[in-house]
């Protein structure tokens, strides 16, 4: 059987975690557009105060900071600095020949660790609440790739 097909139950199990993940990141980007348009603020550049269909009459207080589109920006960027290293050391862990149980384990697991980052990065809640799912979800990440190394190395 080929690692990388369908019939295999720890890629199926990394396919069903990534998507997920692409989808995170994807509409992450979407939820901050929504944002902006919703409060008609928060652009980011000089030239999003071009007239067009969505801004139809541009004012220079749109480009000042906005909490609430910027906390849907840097949920984003805090996905897109960690959901692409969980997707190359998954594609990689697949490879090692896991057993499936610890396989979902550790890529639900990641996808929990995210979507509850998620929830508390969204919803406002301390530093402290959404370190502690940032390091389950970093932790993962790092146990995936050493068991990749370990298995490349020792066995």
């Amino acid at each position: 059987m080929s690692l990388y097909t369908l019939e295999n139950p720890v890629f199926v199990t990394y396919a069903i975690a990534a998507a997920l993940m692409v989808l995170k990141i994807m509409g992450q980007g979407w939820v901050t557009v929504y944002r902006m348009i919703k409060v008609k603020g928060g652009y980011a550049s000089p030239e999003d105060l071009r007239p067009g269909r969505i801004n139809t009459d541009p004012d220079p207080t749109q480009l000042e900071p906005n909490d609430y589109v910027d906390r849907s920006r840097r949920m984003h960027r805090n996905d897109l600095e960690n959901i692409p290293g969980f997707l190359a050391a998954g594609f990689l862990f697949v490879a090692a020949s896991p057993p499936l149980l610890l396989a979902q384990i550790l890529m639900y697991g990641f996808v929990a660790a995210r979507a509850l980052h998620a929830w508390a990065y969204g919803t406002a809640k301390s530093h402290e609440t959404r370190a502690n799912f940032y390091t389950l979800g970093s932790l993962i990440v790092i146990f995936m790739a050493l068991y990749v190394l370990a298995a490349i190395l020792f066995f």
